[in-house]
């Protein structure tokens, strides 16, 4: 596989509507972090079939994408997320996975039947990832798309499982930043002119004493990084613009 593009997929009602507070953005983006990478997209939505589905569909267009996708796995009728991941990524039907279902009923004994064994209805082809909580399983499909329960306390050591796996080493992902005190369309030409494989981008701050901007290049081409960042020290030294670097970090 080519280099993973990273997405979220945070399901629940109760985020949106504020009777949780949602704790999986935080802790991906630190976690990709530790390994160099970042997400390209975070996506949090409500308990719906339709909307699930699309947005599964949707990141599934990129075929770099790797899915962390959270909540709605279990039992009860608002669990959507088995059905829909098949739907979006497979035929629709859900056969009994029966490894889950030995699982649930191992653990969970006569009170498997008659709902919580549905939690071994999968998708075709998933395969099962382990819950380090209550070993209820969790599963993915090739190895791309992961689909975890809502709760942080489970589905985090799973992210951390996965992203071990799919980078055993931390990529380096060289960035230089500074704050000038100007306007950022004064960048414009020279932010047109990055090359590919190196991305560039400027935050504006007004403050009372007038305008700064924040100039950011990063690459894991170290060279390609610093040479980028060179053309906007030389465009303020040439232009005497007070400028402050900031801290350079090698994530």
């Amino acid at each position: 596989m080519s280099e993973p593009r990273f997405f979220a997929l945070i399901i629940g009602t109760e985020i949106l509507n504020r009777r949780r507070v949602d704790k999986h953005f935080d802790f991906v983006t630190q976690a990709l972090e530790a390994k160099g990478h970042t997400l390209r997209g975070s996506f949090i939505i409500e308990d719906d079939p339709e909307l699930i589905v699309r947005t599964i569909a949707f990141i599934a267009l990129d075929p770099h994408a790797v899915l962390f996708c959270f909540g709605g796995i279990g039992s009860t009728p608002d669990d959507h997320t088995r059905k829909c991941a098949s739907l979006a990524l497979r035929d629709g039907t859900l056969p009994v996975h029966e490894e889950a279902k030995q699982i649930i009923v191992d653990k969970l004994g006569d009170n498997a039947y008659p709902y919580s064994v549905r939690m071994a209805e999968l998708p075709q082809g998933a395969k099962l990832l382990h819950n380090p909580i209550n070993n209820m399983p969790a599963f993915s499909l090739d190895e791309r798309f992961y689909f975890m329960p809502g709760f942080p306390q489970m589905s985090h050591p799973m992210v951390d499982a996965i992203l071990d796996k799919l980078i055993p080493t931390k990529t380096h992902y060289y960035r230089h930043t500074l704050t000038a005190a100007c306007k950022e369309n004064l960048f414009i030409e020279i932010m047109e002119q990055t090359p590919e494989g190196v991305d560039a981008s400027s935050l504006p701050k007004l403050y009372p004493d007038g305008w700064r901007v924040s100039i950011s290049v990063g690459s894991r081409d170290e060279h390609a990084a610093e040479k980028s960042f060179q053309h906007y020290l030389d465009f303020l030294e040439a232009r005497q613009i007070p400028y402050v670097l900031e801290d350079e970090s090698n994530q």
